[in-house]
């Protein structure tokens, strides 16, 4: 076998078996739901929150009323914060389109979220030698 034939099956052999941590970026939590919209059942009441960016939220009723509030994602939990009221529900992974997860808030209270779209994490740009 050619030198140049077994270089390329090491290289092919060594990108195949490359672990997917060491090219995917670390979570920012948040990153996944700015500008996105998730469903939120409480006592089979469904809102959608709008998670826009600088850390402004829009709560939408099933009637139309529109809540303006406020979201952070720190120290592992969601928080959103109506002026009137403060929430926050445990936020440990990033939430995945059309995957419902079941979070228990700090006032107790059992919530299904539903995200209607999430956005993509980035990738970081991997260092694959002088020969790329």
């Amino acid at each position: 076998m050619s030198k140049r034939l077994i270089a390329t099956k090491l290289m092919i052999a060594t990108m195949v078996a490359m672990p997917a941590a060491a090219v995917a970026q670390e979570w920012v939590p948040g990153s996944e739901i700015v500008g996105q919209s998730i469903v939120v059942e409480t006592n089979g009441v469904a809102n959608t929150v709008y998670f826009d960016a600088g850390g402004a939220a829009r709560i939408i009723s099933p009637s139309g009323r529109v809540v303006n509030a406020s979201w952070t994602a720190a120290n592992r939990n969601l928080c959103l914060n109506s002026g009137a009221a403060s929430e926050c529900w445990p936020y440990a992974q990033a939430f995945q389109a059309g995957q419902r997860v079941t979070l228990t808030s700090n006032c107790q209270a059992v919530s299904s979220w539903s995200p209607n779209g999430v956005n993509q994490q980035p990738v970081q740009a991997q260092n694959m030698g002088e020969r790329g």
